[in-house]
């Protein structure tokens, strides 16, 4: 199965600028612009007018999102994205995964803020977490090359306050709606106020890989349109089958736009988006609808 879920990271009219960072700073990484603004936008849409809207981001054949948009959301760590410094990667080379983690975590922490220093953890030889200057979450670390193999890129939720305690739940939900998914390893918390909730599980959609965990503390950050996910459908069934699934928001929809009981954002799309978007005002009527409906292009 190709990517069939593509994080879209929300960024304040300077997505294009930080597409060409993220390619000079991760490993195997390109960036290009995919979309643009049209000519002719609303009124208050007119700053964007021909300037970039999306920005595609592929490391190590994984792909991001860049949605360049105005300051109404900012990506938070709620939504994180693991990367997975397996030497495997590297030819079996320790010390190269290593380095290329150290390169990684000084160009991201450059301008950005340092939440869980870089160092040795239990479960790590070498682990941070750090967000960048974009407000992007980032967590490194050096893998056991001895493991269950992994991608180099794995997006994580963190379930806190009012949803806290629903990270099984939620990946129950996630994995119940795709022919090619599961669960993978869950470990709970063995004592204290998230016992018997997630302290670090896994979950498989084809051949994509995401984390999640759940956390009691009183964060100030919670799911929001900072991060996206983006499922690109075949047709409106497809598209009708996660909407219908998904949705639960009523004032969230618009665009294609949704969020789910989690508060979760989602992008349902068809996977022709493009060739729809290039068909005569299709921008206003796109503007103009909730679900996406093909037809109405």
């Amino acid at each position: 199965m190709p990517q069939k879920i593509i994080p879209n990271l929300w960024f304040d009219h300077n997505a294009e600028e930080a597409g060409a960072f993220y390619a000079a700073t991760l490993p195997h990484t390109t960036a290009k612009v995919t979309a643009r603004y049209p000519d002719e936008v609303p009124d208050w849409q007119a700053s964007f007018a021909g300037q970039a809207l999306v920005v595609d981001v592929i490391v190590r054949g994984f792909r991001l999102t860049l949605i360049n948009a105005g300051p109404e959301f900012r990506p938070n760590p709620s939504i994180s994205l693991m990367l997975n410094f397996d030497p495997l990667f590297w030819d079996g080379d320790a010390d190269a995964a290593r380095q290329a983690l150290d390169a990684t975590w000084a160009a991201l922490s450059d301008g950005g803020e340092v939440r869980m220093e870089l160092g040795e953890y239990p479960y790590s030889a070498r682990y941070g977490w750090v967000q960048d200057r974009y407000g992007v979450n980032w967590q490194l670390m050096l893998t056991d090359p001895t493991g269950d193999p992994r991608p180099f890129v794995i997006p994580q939720l963190l379930f806190t306050g009012a949803v806290a305690g629903k990270a099984r739940e939620a990946a129950e939900l996630y994995t119940s709606l795709f022919d090619d998914a599961a669960l993978g390893t869950v470990v709970e918390y063995p004592q204290g106020d998230d016992a018997g909730t997630v302290m670090f599980g896994e979950f498989r959609i084809g051949d994509q890989w995401f984390s999640m965990m759940d956390s009691s503390y009183p964060h100030e950050f919670a799911f929001t349109c900072g991060v996206s996910l983006e499922i690109s459908c075949r047709d409106q069934a497809e598209i009708d089958h996660f909407w219908d699934a998904l949705s639960a928001v009523p004032e969230a929809e618009q665009c294609g736009w949704l969020a789910d009981r989690y508060g979760v954002s989602w992008q349902i799309i068809p996977e022709n988006m493009g060739e729809l978007m290039a068909r005569p005002d299709a921008y206003p009527k796109m503007m103009a609808m909730k679900k996406i409906v093909i037809a109405d292009f």
